[in-house]
């Protein structure tokens, strides 16, 4: 999906007098594909070219899902750039052959189609805990459209880069700084014991390290309990 995931933390946290930034990473919303070969690197260099672009030196980043991914990339090319990490739903670990196949195959469908709209409903079941499917028809829906809107080249591009991307557990324990960890209890893409896995991996590496579970929530905490994570974050970074 794209920066629009992030709108009501974005709100939240501006009004706390902090600065936000939410790009959308190459191939999605407003931004263009990249030229390269699929990398989850190339979006790090995308996100500090923004930041030079912005005359950032340093910068608190944060990702959900592929955005962890992203921010773990960034912390293997440019830890000089991040001064403290949140991980979001997400996980270090690298795919399996499974999960690399199913990312091809997802790839190939839109590909094929020309659009991501197709994929939606298959994918709704894992994004969305058991609990928003059943009583949040509106984010259901909002999600469903969101992904539909998605171009079809950069859902497959960004799929391929997830499948290449590597174990990051070594990069969490080396980076020192400041660690969030959120996900949400009903998340089974990226659940609790991932989280846990990042988590002992920074503070391993000394990092002061915090973790959030977002009850009845999935994999979308920013969409599912927005509130909840504008919260989580607001009261993580005001201790920094």
């Amino acid at each position: 999906m794209d920066s629009s995931l992030w709108a009501t933390q974005r709100q939240s946290l501006a009004q706390g007098g902090h600065r936000v930034i939410t790009p959308d990473l190459p191939g999605f919303g407003g931004s263009a594909l990249a030229p390269e070969p699929p990398s989850l690197d190339v979006m790090a260099d995308a996100v500090v070219g923004l930041l030079d672009e912005l005359g950032i030196e340093r910068a608190v980043v944060g990702g959900l899902s592929m955005g962890g991914y992203v921010t773990m990339a960034l912390l293997r090319r440019h830890p000089q750039r991040v001064a403290a990490i949140v991980l979001a739903d997400t996980k270090a670990s690298a795919d399996t052959p499974e999960a690399a196949a199913n990312r091809e195959a997802v790839a190939s469908a839109v590909e094929v189609a020309g659009n991501a709209a197709g994929i939606a409903d298959g994918m709704l079941a894992n994004l969305l805990g058991a609990t928003t499917r059943e009583s949040r028809p509106d984010v259901v829906a909002t999600v469903r459209r969101w992904i539909g809107a998605q171009p079809a080249a950069g859902v497959a591009w960004a799929q391929r880069a997830m499948a290449a991307r590597p174990d990051s557990l070594t990069d969490i324990a080396a980076f020192g700084g400041p660690v969030l960890v959120l996900y949400g209890a009903e998340d089974t893409i990226s659940p609790a014991i991932d989280a846990r896995a990042m988590a002992d991996a920074a503070r391993s590496g000394g990092s002061a390290t915090t973790v959030v579970e977002i009850p009845a929530a999935g994999h979308l905490t920013a969409v599912e309990d927005p509130d909840a994570v504008a919260h989580a974050l607001g009261g993580w970074l005001a201790t920094l």
